[in-house]
C-alpha cells in the first residue's frame, strides 16, 4: 500500500496573497480521493517532529526563533512567508511526514508526502517557502537511527536544492543530484554531488534525455540504500516561475523513469511534491496527481 502523508493543519491566518503557494496541498488528495485512485486509508496525518531530530540539521537558534515566533521581518521576507503559529505548526507536521514515509518506505517499497521537500531551508535559516529540510531531517533519521549507509536525493524540482546541498557537502553518507534551471532561483547555487544546469526552454526531449542517462548510472554506482526523491512539477512550460518548458506528459514520463528504475533495482524510495506555480491551480493539481498514481502503477 502507497502510505501518504498529509498535513491538515492549514495556516489560515496567512494574507490572501501568500495562500497560492498552499492551496495544491489541500487539492491534492481530494482530487486522488474524488478519482478513486486511493482511499482514505492510503492517508496518514503524521505528528510534529520532536525538536531531537530537528537538531540534527537545524541550529538550536533558529528552531527557538521559529517555535517562538521571532523570526526578524527580514528572515521572515527570505521564507515568503510572514510567520504564524499555523504555519510552524504544518511544517514540524510536513517535517515528520516525511520522517515516517521512511518507514512506510522501507516497509512498502515507496510512500509519498502531499508536501515536503523543502529544499532551501539551510541549517540557520528558510528560504524560498521553506522552513525546516524535511529531506535532510529524514535522512539523518535513515542513517542514525535505522543504520542505512548511503542516501541518494533525486532533486527534479525545477529549483536547486542549495539547503540540501549545503547540509551535505563533504558528507560520503549522501549523495545530492539536482536537475534545475540555470538561470532560475536560487541565484546562489551550492554545488551539489552533481548538478545539470538547464537552459531556458528546455523541452520534453532534451529533458527526458538527461534523467535517463543519469538516473540508472546514479543508482548502480551509488547503491543506496533509500533515496529521496523531488518530484517538482514546477518544470512545466505554464510554470510562472519555471523557465522551462515541459508538457503535463513529459512531466509524467519522467515519473515513471524516475519510479521503474527504482523499481527495477529494488530500493525503498520516499517521494515528495516541491514545487508547482502554473497560473492554473488545476494544472498544478493534475501534474501532482499524476506523481502519485504512476508511483501506485509501478510499484503497486
Amino acid at each position: 500500500m502507497l502510505k501518504i502523508a498529509y498535513s491538515n493543519t492549514f495556516p489560515h491566518l496567512l494574507p490572501p496573497g501568500h495562500r497560492f503557494p498552499m492551496e495544491k496541498y489541500s487539492l491534492i488528495p481530494a482530487q486522488l480521493l474524488h478519482e478513486g485512485s486511493f482511499t482514505e486509508a492510503n492517508f496518514f496525518h503524521p505528528k510534529p517532529i520532536d525538536d531531537e531530530l530537528i537538531l540534527k540539521v537545524h541550529d538550536k537558534e533558529y528552531l527557538e526563533k521559529l517555535k517562538t515566533l521571532s523570526l526578524s521581518k527580514r528572515e521572515q521576507r527570505v521564507t515568503g512567508f510572514p510567520l504564524s503559529a499555523g504555519l510552524v505548526q504544518r511544517e514540524l507536521e510536513i517535517t515528520q511526514g516525511t520522517v515516517s514515509g521512511v518507514d512506510y518506505a522501507l516497509q512498502y517499497g515507496a510512500s509519498a508526502n502531499v508536501a515536503g521537500g523543502t529544499h532551501h531551508a539551510y541549517p540557520g535559516h528558510g528560504e524560498g517557502f521553506c522552513l525546516l529540510n524535511d529531506i535532510a531531517i529524514a535522512s539523518h533519521y535513515a542513517i542514525d537511527n535505522l543504520r542505512k549507509k548511503k542516501i541518494l536525493v533525486i532533486d527534479l524540482d525545477v529549483h536547486q536544492g542549495n539547503g540540501t546541498a549545503f547540509i551535505f557537502k563533504g558528507d560520503d553518507r549522501v549523495f545530492t543530484f539536482s536537475v534545475h534551471g540555470a538561470k532560475n532561483y536560487p541565484h546562489h547555487k551550492e554545488k551539489s554531488d552533481l548538478d545539470i544546469a538547464l537552459d531556458d526552454n528546455t523541452d520534453d526531449n532534451t529533458y527526458l534525455k538527461i534523467v535517463r542517462e543519469n538516473i540508472p548510472k546514479l543508482i548502480q554506482s551509488q547503491k543506496p540504500d533509500l533515496i529521496f526523491y523531488l518530484a517538482g512539477v514546477d518544470v512545466l512550460k505554464t510554470d510562472k516561475l519555471g523557465r522551462l518548458a515541459l508538457t503535463i506528459d513529459g512531466c509524467k514520463t519522467r515519473d515513471q523513469i524516475v519510479f521503474e528504475e527504482i523499481a527495477k533495482q529494488e530500493i525503498p524510495v520516499v517521494f515528495n511534491m516541491g514545487g508547482g506555480y502554473s497560473e492554473r491551480i488545476a494544472t498544478i493539481v493534475d501534474a501532482h496527481a499524476n506523481t502519485f498514481k504512476v508511483a501506485r502503477e509501478v510499484f503497486f
